[in-house]
């Protein structure tokens, strides 16, 4: 496993701290104190969000349909109370946000109309994401898609131009995270046959989105509702899609075969901790600790910061400032040799 040293090409951060520093078997049971929800915090956070979301929203709304176009200045503020949100929903999913668990299916299913994830469905796929994260023998629920240096040199002409456009950040961050929640979200894709659950999550979801989205345009017109619409999710998705990018695809991530892999050890050195400004902390759930919330997927967001403050040499591991997270997304193939990500570039440098 490598350090997470600095590397110019990369703009990874300054550390001394490694993985080989923790146990992380260890760590996971010191972490336990900290999953208890306090539900009083629960309900407050869930009320400082969507009450403030919805009064957006509306405000967008009835400027626009007022004809006060420059109302759209507030979209990106709504998108990304839509993204803490969806952070809710989330914790929902890993039991982590109410004590009990049918209080937290129905809350996140609810929530999932507004975010347009069809929580059944997300909740299944996210809990294969954190039981293989860094397999490389067990890919492709929840994650990006990620494939070793070898595996693209052998694929297909075509193969290799889909995956190149793939990965290129225009599609990473602006059509795919459009065509995930627009689109992919509306089917129960990858779920398929795994049960009717999946389907019944789906398209009772896709029924209450087309309710609320029928009455709001039968109030203000499909002009002013897509105006509004689409901008809020948009920055909402790509936002999220940023966040997981850099939680996860980062040259010193870590991928293991099967026969290598250990969970506790791929939760910890394979994901980053993502150093935010106060403000963005906020409105994206303490998500940026995720190398935390991966070893202890039950711990409420709310108490992230918390556990980080109990556990301070975490603070240096795989930690990334906003400004350190643009160059590894030129990152996107897994080499199975050096053991890192690398560039398109420096694999075929590999191949030569």
């Amino acid at each position: 496993m490598r350090s997470p040293d600095t590397l110019p090409e990369t703009g990874h951060a300054t550390s001394e701290v490694t993985p080989e520093s923790f146990d992380p078997r260890r760590l996971a049971r010191e972490l336990k104190p900290f999953y208890e929800p306090r539900t009083a915090r629960s309900w407050i956070e869930l009320a400082i969000t969507l009450v403030p979301f919805i009064a957006v929203f509306g405000t967008i709304l009835f400027a626009i349909d007022a004809g006060y176009w420059i109302a759209l200045l507030l979209a990106p503020i709504a998108g990304l109370l839509l993204l803490r949100l969806f952070i809710i929903q989330h914790d929902c999913g890993h039991g982590a946000f109410m004590r009990r668990r049918g209080i937290n299916d129905w809350l996140g299913r609810a929530l999932g109309v507004l975010t347009l994830t069809p929580y059944d469905c997300w909740r299944r796929s996210h809990a294969l994401h954190h039981a293989a994260t860094g397999n490389l023998d067990a890919r492709g629920f929840g994650d990006v898609d990620t494939l070793t240096v070898r595996e693209y040199l052998e694929g297909s002409r075509w193969q290799r131009i889909f995956y190149r456009t793939y990965r290129h950040p225009v599609v990473l961050l602006g059509l795919g995270p459009a065509y995930l929640f627009l689109l992919r979200h509306r089917l129960p894709i990858g779920l398929m046959t795994a049960g009717k659950e999946y389907w019944i999550s789906a398209m009772a979801t896709n029924a209450v989105i087309a309710t609320i989205l029928g009455g709001l345009i039968w109030a203000f017109g499909i002009g002013a509702v897509s105006a509004v619409f689409f901008p809020v999710l948009l920055t909402a998705a790509s936002m999220g899609v940023w966040l997981f990018y850099i939680q996860h695809q980062f040259e010193d991530a870590h991928w293991d075969q099967r026969e290598d892999w250990e969970f506790h050890e791929a939760a910890l050195a394979g994901s980053s901790y993502l150093d935010l400004p106060a403000p963005l902390r906020w409105f994206t759930g303490n998500i940026g600790i995720h190398h935390i919330h991966h070893l202890a997927s039950r711990i409420p967001f709310y108490r992230l910061p918390e556990a980080l403050r109990a556990h301070p040499r975490l603070a240096e591991l795989n930690r990334f400032t906003m400004r350190q997270t643009f160059k590894p997304l030129a990152l996107a193939l897994w080499d199975e040799q050096q053991r890192k990500l690398v560039t398109f570039r420096e694999a075929k440098r590999l191949a030569a």
